[in-house]
């Protein structure tokens, strides 16, 4: 496994756990019955850190769509750089800190995390066609 599909897999296990938190936290709010019914409008909210990584996870999934081809890609091609290790490894980092502090509530470094994770998209993006 080159070092690239490594932190790729990584953010998909991050991706994949996203849930549980805001999960429990619904089973709490709304009870075991009322958290596996259809959602309604009628529903009790949930506590307002829930609602924020739901968000966050709704984020993460939406980007694990641009990520992972990249990183396939890269793969496919055989080409993997310190450039690319380096994007892979920030890219998770960015996206576990987007995570926090999304839940946390914290907009400008929420904001300043997800661009730091765009940037590492770009940077594969670019490595793709100009073997950075």
């Amino acid at each position: 496994m080159t070092r690239e599909l490594f932190w790729l897999t990584l953010t998909v296990g991050l991706t994949g756990l996203l849930w549980v938190p805001y999960i429990l936290d619904r089973i709490m709010v709304r009870g075991m019955k009322k958290a596996m019914d259809n959602p309604s409008s009628k529903d009790k909210p949930q506590s307002a850190w829930a609602q924020r990584l739901y968000f966050a996870h709704t984020n993460a999934v939406d980007n694990l769509v641009v990520f992972a081809p990249l990183v396939l890609v890269l793969d496919s091609i055989g080409h993997s750089t310190q450039s690319t290790v380096i994007a892979c490894a920030v890219y998770f980092w960015s996206r576990l800190a987007h995570a926090i502090i999304y839940t946390l509530g914290i907009p400008v470094l929420r904001t300043l995390s997800f661009a730091v994770g765009f940037v590492c998209q770009v940077v594969l993006f670019i490595a793709i066609f100009g073997k950075l």
